[in-house]
């Protein structure tokens, strides 16, 4: 009788993984690919978010005797929303922070514009040196340079006794809002200028020739064509410039004085008279301010993935 030999299904390796194991090492390779952003998250933590939360904290307390004292009182939130000064104050803050931006986005726009379009390559780069060369000196230093240049023998006075139009120094720019607005402005162009500048040299000139070519005139190209595609950049740059604006203090402390006092500098002074809740709760609004104008723009600022989801 035959033996019959059981057959053998040959070995075909390990199957297929399971699906909660394929979950499983996606989870793991996920979870990797944010080990590079630790160090920042440990900085942005320690450096940003803490102190936020303890100004925060601050703002709800009280102060007896130049001591802290923990509580949950809204008193110092209502101070400064009664009284006319700190009201008024901010109110100037931000009305400086919108004009100072809005000026300044208006002159760096037709700059790099002009910069890009007109100007060989070779010489943007030398002329955008210009711009971005008082980075390399003090802040405080460019900040006094215009103390000089504002003074009662500045070259503005100075110029203007040239031209006969004054016979004595005109005292509107230093020491007044005139003339933290024009620090302010010439402090932050650059910021705007380097941001609407790299946006305006990806830009495909091509697209305007050809509104050209379709019927339109060359300024209602810029306005249908150029503009729209510079609205990521441009409200980029007014976000760069506005947010430090509002928590200037010593441009306003040095070229201003205490005509020219904006809501950093109350903010100052109430932490150095150890007024810390109060401080605290001056500090939170401004935060506020700045969200509530980050969720005004935050359609400018979306931006979509271009390889797609």
């Amino acid at each position: 009788m035959a033996t019959l030999e059981t057959a053998r299904v040959p070995d075909a390796g390990p199957g297929p993984a399971k699906p909660d194991a394929k979950v499983a090492r996606r989870e793991r390779r996920n979870w990797r690919q944010y080990v590079g952003f630790t160090p920042a998250a440990i900085v942005f933590g320690v450096f940003f978010i803490a102190p936020l939360c303890l100004i925060v904290v601050y703002s709800f307390w009280q102060t007896k005797d130049y001591n802290l004292v923990p509580d949950f009182t809204t008193k110092n939130y209502a101070t400064i929303a009664t009284t006319d000064t700190y009201i008024k104050t901010l109110g100037k803050t931000i009305l400086m922070a919108l004009l100072a931006t809005a000026t300044t986005l208006a002159i760096a726009f037709p700059f790099c514009y002009w910069l890009v379009r007109y100007v060989p390559p070779r010489l943007q780069r030398v002329l955008f040196l210009l711009v971005i060369l008082p980075f390399w000196t003090s802040y405080l230093l460019r900040v006094y340079a215009w103390v000089a240049i504002l003074g009662d023998n500045g070259a503005i006075n100075v110029l203007l006794k040239n031209l006969g139009l004054t016979d004595s120094p005109v005292r509107l720019f230093l020491y007044d809002t005139p003339g933290v607005f024009i620090v302010l402005v010439y402090l932050y162009f650059p910021f705007a200028a380097l941001t609407l500048y790299s946006s305006l040299d990806r830009f495909d000139w091509s697209l305007l020739r050809a509104g050209v070519d379709l019927g339109a005139s060359p300024m209602r190209s810029l306005v249908t064509i150029l503009l729209p595609q510079m609205k990521l950049a441009m409200v980029t740059a007014g976000i760069f410039v506005f947010i430090p604006i509002l928590g200037e203090y010593v441009a306003p402390e040095i070229v201003g004085g205490t005509n020219g006092v904006l809501m950093g500098n109350l903010i100052a002074n109430f932490f150095a008279g150890y007024l810390l809740p109060l401080g605290s709760a001056a500090s939170v609004l401004i935060a506020l301010v700045i969200l509530v104008l980050l969720v005004l723009f935050r359609k400018g600022l979306d931006t979509k993935d271009i390889y797609g989801s």
